[in-house]
């Protein structure tokens, strides 16, 4: 008889998801992820097949939480107006999740980047695409811009929203919002 589960995956999961955006996934060991999730190293085979399989699924349960200013964006009709706007709502959102600094997302494209990982490499460059697809769309809103500005644009803005993200882990309020301004004085 198969022993039922004590915890609930998506508690533990959302645990392993700050452990990883804190110290990235090199430096988070099994018994780090055990201590943090509070479960076994079994039950996080058992569940989850290896460590690799948890960071897949907290990089999952990140985009989640951060589904709210993607569809905000998305929804939104103001262009370029919504995207410096998202901006500002992608340095607030990590403080309101607990504090963690940066993207978990543009850190694991950082740490990533050297790495032979087809399946992380999928998640990271879907997640990039579909953003950069976001900001063709609010910049086609104004129809001065040819394609070709927009393309240039788009590219810009989603290279400055890594910079964005690396600044947030050391940079003060008032410089991250200095940032915004500027990149969006250039659009």
């Amino acid at each position: 008889m198969a022993r039922k589960k004590e915890y609930i995956e998506e508690e533990v999961i959302e645990k392993a998801m700050h452990l990883f955006w804190h110290n990235g996934y090199e430096a988070t060991s099994v018994r780090m992820l055990e201590k943090e999730m509070g479960i076994n190293q079994f039950s996080i085979y058992s569940s989850f097949g290896s460590k690799h399989g948890v960071f897949q699924e907290s990089l999952k349960c990140y985009k989640q939480k951060v589904s709210a200013i993607f569809n905000k964006l998305k929804t939104s009709t103001r262009g370029v107006e919504d995207i410096k706007e998202f901006f500002y709502d992608s340095i607030r959102v990590p403080e309101e999740l607990g504090n963690q600094k940066g993207c978990l997302v543009t850190n694991t494209y950082n740490e990533f980047a050297e790495k032979e990982d087809d399946v992380i490499s999928k998640e990271i460059v879907d997640f990039m695409e579909g953003v950069k697809a976001i900001f063709i769309e609010k910049l086609s809103m104004d129809s001065s811009k040819d394609e070709a500005t927009i393309r240039k644009q788009a590219n810009y803005l989603l290279l400055a929203k890594h910079g964005l993200a690396a600044a947030s882990r050391v940079n003060s309020k008032e410089e991250l919002e200095d940032y915004i301004e500027m990149t969006f004085r250039n659009i």
